[in-house]
């Protein structure tokens, strides 16, 4: 259905439904199990780069090359709220853990975290020397990771915004950044062919994981965070 090339895709949490993301202006819900269209999320001119569902999933949010962030009715795809503020591309966005915060990464070098009901910023994320790739809440909501061109990933004070951490050692910009499931680590994904393994707590490298040749775009622990699978 889509007409463009597809940027994005996730399950919504229980399962049962697919968001897609696509330069062709629109985010696409579909049904997990046949494939049907449910609902199109229209974006016009805008190329969209990320879409993901709320914890509870009656939400989606989507960013683009509009340098605005959409929050949409999972359901019904009514816009319910566009979070303006960053001045370039924004290229990601996530929900917190509990819903009512969401977490955008932009080319403007800085990420933010706003009210996921008002849409008003809670604070801006200052600190990066290159355009910012990715961001990710921890699992208990408390801390912000992100990840720049500036060969960095840094990790934040979701409330405040204060810098806790700089995480470096990649050599090329780093594209991606998880917490594992039990928050006492981040996985990063790089260009520099290496994902990286790190100590949520001290910032101190743990563990390099060599590809070997080619950028590593996307980088995931499993459920039990006994394993990692990264793509290149």
């Amino acid at each position: 259905g889509h007409t463009g090339p597809v940027n994005d895709a996730a399950f919504s949490p229980d399962g049962n439904r697919i968001v897609t993301a696509s330069d062709d202006g629109m985010a696409r819900v579909w049904v997990a199990t046949n494939g049907n269209p449910l609902a199109t999320l229209t974006e016009p001119d805008v190329e969209v780069r990320k879409a993901a569902f709320s914890p509870d999933g009656k939400r989606i949010v989507t960013t683009g090359t509009d340098n605005s962030v959409r929050v949409w009715d999972a359901g019904a795809g009514a816009l319910l709220a566009t979070l303006s503020g960053h001045t370039r591309v924004v290229n990601d966005a996530a929900f917190s853990p509990d819903g009512k915060r969401i977490v955008t990464a932009s080319w403007d070098q800085t990420a933010k975290v706003w009210d996921a009901d008002s849409g008003h910023v809670r604070t801006t994320l200052i600190g990066h020397n290159g355009a910012l790739y990715g961001a990710a809440f921890s699992p208990d909501g408390k801390f912000v990771v992100t990840t720049s061109a500036d060969q960095t990933a840094r990790k934040w004070d979701a409330e405040t915004g204060t810098l806790l951490a700089t995480l470096t050692g990649h050599t090329a910009p780093v594209n991606d950044a998880v917490f594992s499931p039990d928050g006492k680590r981040i996985l990063t994904a790089s260009e520099d062919a290496t994902a990286r393994v790190w100590s949520a707590d001290s910032g101190l490298l743990l563990a390099t994981l060599n590809v070997g040749i080619g950028a590593v775009y996307d980088a995931v622990f499993s459920p039990d965070g006994d394993r990692i699978v990264t793509a290149s």
